[in-house]
């Protein structure tokens, strides 16, 4: 299974991590991934300055609610 961390610190929430999180929770709905991908809360990854801080596979990612969509369809999907 793959993890997926949002970061939901501050500047992160202020960035919109709730949005991403919905991002991906939708998706994973979409493409009945509910046994493959699984999204988790963490707290500060330490790159506040770039956006909405995500991990896949020990690798960090700056997102936006924008972004979130072609990421997970074009870094996560291909790994799964």
């Amino acid at each position: 299974m793959k993890e997926l961390h949002v970061c939901i610190g501050s500047s992160c929430h202020l960035k919109g991590s709730y949005n991403v999180i919905q991002v991906f929770q939708k998706l994973i709905e979409e493409h009945a991934l509910h046994e493959k991908v699984e999204v988790k809360a963490q707290f500060c990854m330490q790159r506040c300055e770039k956006g909405v801080s995500v991990s896949l596979d020990d690798e960090v990612h700056s997102l936006s609610s924008e972004t979130a969509k072609g990421f997970f369809l074009n870094t996560l999907m291909p790994k799964l």
